[in-house]
């Protein structure tokens, strides 16, 4: 019974007051290994895409809660960009979840309890200001680490070394998607959890990036891995359907 609670049983919704995405290519034999069954890497030409999204969250509720009942927290997420093949259906287009990393010890047992997410506690330091976002995460065993700053004065090229053509091309892997796949080993089926957003219009920034160990890690530490796009946006409104059950091929 446990176990089955693990599959996004309920509607949640939250506030993002800010999100920096950064987005990181890995040739793509390297993340096949990560997506389990039934999905495939998302690819752009032969490169995969592991994106870190760092958000500050507020109030997250079981949908439809007052605001009042939600939790403020800061939240690191580790995805794979993926696809969900389905014969005779459209395909969905979605994040594969890693590891997810908070400060908050509330979110990481009741993320434990009802999603596959992986949740754990970290130590979070942020500093922020009109032009400058400054973001310091500490896991235990150093797991996932990591160190950036970004530059929110204005506009910003794609990084060197990003295999995106074009900043258009980089925003469609600049995340969320609109669905979240986990694999329940239990009943052989994809649990897919959709979500829904308003105004999101992130933009591209500049980012440096001092540390991020977590991709410096098996099976990331001798593979070619390069920052490919880095987005930011403020204030957008956020939720969650209750997970479904999907057949995979």
């Amino acid at each position: 019974m446990l176990h089955t609670l693990k599959r996004h049983p309920f509607g949640v919704e939250a506030f993002f007051r800010r999100s920096l995405v950064l987005t990181y290519a890995v040739p793509e034999q390297v993340l096949g290994e990560l997506v389990g069954p039934g999905l495939q890497i998302d690819a752009y030409d032969e490169w995969g895409f592991v994106a870190i999204a760092l958000v500050q969250t507020q109030g997250l509720r079981p949908r439809g809660f007052p605001r009042w009942l939600g939790r403020d927290f800061f939240l690191s997420g580790y995805r794979i960009f993926t696809r969900l093949l389905r014969p005779g259906q459209p395909t969905l287009r979605g994040l594969r979840i890693l590891r997810s990393d908070t400060d908050c010890r509330v979110m990481v047992s009741m993320g434990n309890l009802f999603t596959q997410y992986k949740y754990s506690l970290a130590r979070v330091e942020v500093v922020s200001g009109a032009a400058q976002l400054a973001i310091r995460i500490r896991t235990p065993d150093r797991e996932a680490d990591l160190d950036v700053t970004a530059d929110l004065g204005g506009p910003a090229p794609l990084p060197a070394g990003s295999p995106f053509r074009s900043l258009e091309d980089a925003r469609d892997f600049a995340g969320p998607l609109p669905f979240t796949f986990s694999y329940d080993p239990q009943i052989g089926k994809m649990v897919v959890v959709k979500g829904l957003r308003k105004a999101w219009d992130p933009q591209p920034v500049r980012v440096e990036v001092r540390e991020a160990t977590y991709l410096s890690r098996p099976p990331f530490a001798r593979a070619d891995v390069r920052l490919a796009n880095a987005f930011y946006l403020e204030n957008v409104p956020y939720a969650w359907k209750p997970g479904v059950l999907m057949d995979i091929p």
